[in-house]
């Protein structure tokens, strides 16, 4: 009998994580079909995807745009716009839902996409920091299984595969170490958006390159693992890695070490959520062991990045801390790339608007999205 073709609805399909999902779905058209499509702006490349693709349905924020794309398509796709376009969109019963939105925008459609979808691919990190705990609980509660697209994640979720999470006794969480790992911490005032976007190992999203060179992202990373693999904090650890060849590795309480290899190239934890639980040949380029000179390790320096160790702290408070630190450093981040603020400023930053809230210890969405707001207004004040 012939598999079924899966409904796959994208959502941020213009983005990178967006066009590395459309390059495998194109790759294996046989097994997909793009039922949906999403972008927050970019019409013209949007168009292009749906000439490509041939999606049901195509949702853009932007009305003008949205109304433009619709003329120009002749009603081959039915285009939803406006603000309740992507919920309109995620009305539509999907087989999976990859969500590769970046930032905290992506809390409500995640916890929308858990209503219609049959498992959810994700490749937002932020929405899991901010409510962890509530999105846990529906996917529960509805039966949707959420894989991870990340890298470091993806891997974590491989390794663990038919193992008891009991048996865990640590996580290890690799970072290639950032753009600026080789730079002095007393030189950081000269850095620049543009130095801190030429990641050494990926290209990616402007907002994660800068999260790579403070070493946030693996601090969100860290949240993010605890609330998908049900583990404390103190269960995982950092590790820099610059080759960027083992993306994360697991040690169970018998000593084993599981660790999962593969060159960087974002497509191939994709096509894993893609085809889960199944494996399929990519095409893609693998590892050369006999090139691989070296696997080197160290710890990170928490005095140099206090990125990392603001969201280690943010993670052991817990409650809406996380969202808190999120808010905050996506407005930060946001500064740093308009030149508002320096990089150094961005940390600094983060430890002034935390030390002004108080924690609340299992928030309800609604805390969730004041406290959002609330973090957001407060950097807005500081900086100006």
């Amino acid at each position: 009998m012939q598999p079924s073709v899966k409904q796959v609805i994208i959502l941020g399909s213009t983005g990178s994580i967006g066009e590395h999902t459309l390059d495998v779905i194109s790759r294996n058209k046989e097994k997909f079909r793009v039922l949906g499509l999403s972008a927050h702006s970019n019409s013209e490349l949007l168009l292009k995807q749906i000439d490509k693709f041939s999606p049901e349905y195509a949702a853009l924020g932007d009305i003008d745009k949205a109304k433009a794309i619709e003329n120009r398509i002749k009603g081959r796709t039915k285009i939803l716009k406006g603000e309740d376009a992507i919920e309109n969109l995620l009305d539509k019963k999907s087989d999976l839902v990859v969500v590769a939105i970046s930032g905290g925008r992506a809390l409500l459609p995640v916890l929308k996409a858990l209503e219609t979808a049959k498992a959810i691919a994700l490749a937002n990190k932020e929405a899991l920091v901010m409510a962890g705990h509530l999105i846990m609980k529906k996917a529960e509660e509805k039966k949707v299984k959420i894989i991870p697209v990340d890298s470091e994640q993806s891997a974590i979720f491989q390794c663990l595969k038919d193992e008891n999470t009991h048996a865990i006794k640590k996580v290890y969480l690799t970072a290639s170490g950032g753009p600026l790992k080789n730079i002095s911490r007393k030189n950081f005032f000269k850095v620049t958006p543009d130095k801190a976007l030429n990641h050494p190992r990926w290209k990616m999203g402007r907002k994660i390159s800068i999260d790579s060179a403070t070493l946030m992202n693996k601090g969100l990373e860290l949240i993010e693992a605890m609330w998908l693999f049900a583990l404390k904090s103190e269960a995982i650890e950092i590790i820099i890695h610059p080759e960027a060849i083992i993306h994360s590795m697991v040690e169970f309480i018998d000593g084993v070490v599981l660790a999962q290899l593969a060159v960087a190239d974002m497509r191939i934890p994709i096509q894993y959520a893609l085809t889960y639980p199944e494996r399929i040949s990519s095409g893609f380029k693998s590892l050369n062991f006999s090139a691989i000179k070296k696997l080197t390790f160290e710890k990170p320096d928490f005095k140099k990045f206090p990125c990392l160790r603001l969201a280690k702290e943010a993670s052991l408070s817990g409650g809406s801390a996380p969202c808190v630190l999120n808010a905050v450093n996506e407005e930060a981040v946001n500064a740093f790339l308009d030149r508002r603020i320096s990089f150094i400023a961005i940390p600094k930053v983060i430890e002034k608007v935390l030390s002004r809230h108080r924690v609340v210890k299992c928030p309800d969405l609604e805390q969730i999205l004041k406290t959002d707001a609330w973090a957001r207004n407060e950097v807005k004040c500081l900086i100006s």
